[in-house]
């Protein structure tokens, strides 16, 4: 593949997905869903509880595979991978931003941040640099040896953002990431994510709060499994960075 080949290649491509639970009746999740993220755009996903958001992204972020169609991520047709080569994908490939943080509660900060690359069979020494210099860039290098529990709610998703990009992703996906947190702090990550998203790196945000999805470029919009309608964001929402809890 060519340099441009490479360049112009979709981050993610969903092609004509279909996935299907069989919960007595079977219950379609997603219904004929197409999509294409390009390099370094920032698309929110929104729709009411039960319209696929979810699903969506757990295809998109190798946690489970289609009934039917192709999940393609970073050029990897993701449905003719073997459990063992989606699992290393996801590690190398993909950050994962959560609500409820996921954070280890007996390991530090620096320690959850490196957890990702001892699994990618990172050096010792560069993964505890790499740690020291994420925790820098997130604003959190002065709480390198704290755990979770003496971390604010802000600082942790904090280091769950660190901890997301671990690996230098080439896709972050994001589940509500400012759910659990206030207005004020919700902001602040919020220009983090900002900042990602002017270094580059390509976002897929889910949330339910139309004042985050408009920080995106898109957002699409689902409903009972299917693409109701895609929106461009004529305005984005783009915070200065700076400050933050």
């Amino acid at each position: 593949m060519s340099v441009n080949e490479r360049t112009n290649q979709a981050a993610v491509a969903v092609q004509d997905v279909r996935k299907t639970y069989q919960v007595g009746e079977p219950v379609h999740a997603l219904d004929g869903v197409s999509l294409k993220l390009k390099r370094g755009s920032y698309t929110a996903v929104m729709g009411p509880s039960g319209s696929g958001k979810s699903t969506l992204m757990n295809l998109i972020g190798c946690l489970d595979t289609p009934t039917e169609g192709r999940v393609i991520v970073n050029g990897k047709d993701v449905t003719q991978l073997s459990s063992r080569e989606r699992t290393r994908l996801r590690g190398s490939e993909i950050g994962f931003v959560f609500q409820t943080f996921n954070l280890m509660p007996r390991l530090t900060a620096q320690e959850n941040i490196v957890q990702p690359m001892v699994a990618q069979k990172v050096s010792r020494s560069e993964r505890n640099e790499r740690a020291k210099q994420l925790l820098e860039r997130v604003g959190l290098g002065d709480r390198a040896g704290h755990r979770p529990n003496e971390l604010s709610g802000g600082q942790r998703q904090r280091v769950s953002i660190a901890r997301a990009l671990a690996n230098d992703p080439a896709l972050i996906l994001t589940d509500e990431p400012t759910g659990n947190l206030d207005s004020k702090t919700g902001a602040n990550i919020m220009e983090l994510f900002s900042e990602l998203h002017e270094g580059g790196n390509t976002i897929l945000m889910v949330t339910h709060d139309r004042d985050i999805a408009e920080h995106a470029d898109k957002i699409i919009h689902l409903l009972d499994g299917v693409i109701e309608r895609e929106e461009t964001v004529d305005s984005p929402v783009r915070p200065t960075v700076g400050g933050g809890e």
